[in-house]
């Protein structure tokens, strides 16, 4: 009996070491582009366990959608995308201001990872994780169903600082959230068509209050704020500590749709970086406002423009090949 197991389980690691240099072989033909196919011999069944894991999540919570998507977005931002953001420790990123008590969805991906071990271990990286998470996040809101690209190796090191510093904030203008992603290599288009994953989530207070009360010498309220909206935000935000949220698109919280460009051209944007973008005044608000209207009239074309963002920004300096390592535990190096 001991000697049967043994031998299964020695039959097990092979097997396990066998499908990992699949993907290792997979990653030496690809020599660092990212491919839709990554993970068709070494790990077939990727997306159908992380497309459960997002539905069982998303069942018990549906703002849970938007965290992922928020996640995966927040990652590549720092490091690019190698899952930097799911590191425990002095310098985790979770730590930072952009992400403190705001970044969620870590035990999701927590699951997922163990899952994905079980079936397929040593092969399937957390940064690819977060891209399909985010991925099954949007398609379960209703939002498109984009090929994700795969191949993402994990890095090594958290950068609280970069988390800090790289990560637009809501206070900040169209034009230096328009160079910030410039820096990524993204354009003025994915500017505006990936702050529309704002259609679905949900804000802190703390994250706009600045609008709703000595906004400056002249008004009181922000005066791209719409009236009714501004008032029933003060109502919920009063008194509280800054954690209450409210929905980032009034009247389509759950839904990813183009409702939210719509609310822009209501002033009913929540955030001032979502405002800024049909109501900005410096030079780059100019595009952002014809891009505005464009998705608010054909939700196909936002939804179109959405997938192909999405895969770009999970582009921005992937680890591929030999580069980092595939970690057995999302919050920890190997």
């Amino acid at each position: 009996m001991g000697r049967n197991s043994s031998c299964r389980e020695t039959n097990a690691l092979v097997a396990a070491l066998l499908v990992a240099a699949l993907c290792l072989g997979a990653a030496a033909v690809a020599r660092g582009q990212l491919t839709d196919d990554f993970y068709d011999d070494c790990c077939p069944q990727v997306e159908d366990i992380v497309k459960a894991r997002v539905f069982a999540a998303m069942k018990a919570e549906a703002r849970m959608g938007a965290s992922l998507l928020r996640l995966h977005f927040h990652d590549c931002f720092v490091n690019g995308c190698d899952g930097s953001i799911l590191l425990d420790g002095s310098n985790s990123e979770k730590l930072a201001a952009p992400n403190l008590n705001s970044a969620r969805g870590y035990e999701v991906v927590d699951a997922i990872k163990a899952d994905l071990e079980k079936a397929c271990p040593g092969v399937v990286s957390c940064a690819d994780v977060l891209a399909l998470a985010a991925k099954y996040g949007v398609l379960l809101s209703g939002g498109p169903d984009y090929d994700v690209l795969l191949g993402r190796r994990d890095g090594l090191v958290a950068n609280q600082s970069g988390a800090n510093s790289n990560l637009p904030a809501p206070s900040f203008s169209i034009g230096t959230i328009v160079q910030m992603f410039k820096d990524m290599g993204l354009n003025t288009t994915d500017v505006v068509v990936l702050s529309g994953a704002h259609t679905i989530g949900r804000a802190r207070c703390a994250l706009f209050s600045n609008r709703l009360s000595n906004f400056s010498a002249a008004s009181s309220v922000d005066p791209t704020l719409d009236a009714s909206l501004a008032s029933s935000l003060q109502s919920l935000c009063r008194g509280g500590d800054g954690n209450q949220t409210a929905a980032l698109d009034a009247g389509s919280a759950d839904a990813f749709d183009n409702h939210y460009f719509q609310n822009l051209l209501n002033q009913k944007g929540l955030l001032s970086s979502d405002q800024g973008l049909f109501s900005g005044a410096d030079a780059d608000a100019n595009a952002t406002k014809a891009l505005v209207r464009a998705y608010s009239a054909d939700p196909e074309r936002f939804l179109c423009d959405f997938g192909r963002s999405m895969v770009k920004m999970g582009n921005i300096r992937p680890l591929t090949g030999s580069a980092g390592q595939i970690r057995r535990n999302c919050r920890a190096v190997n």
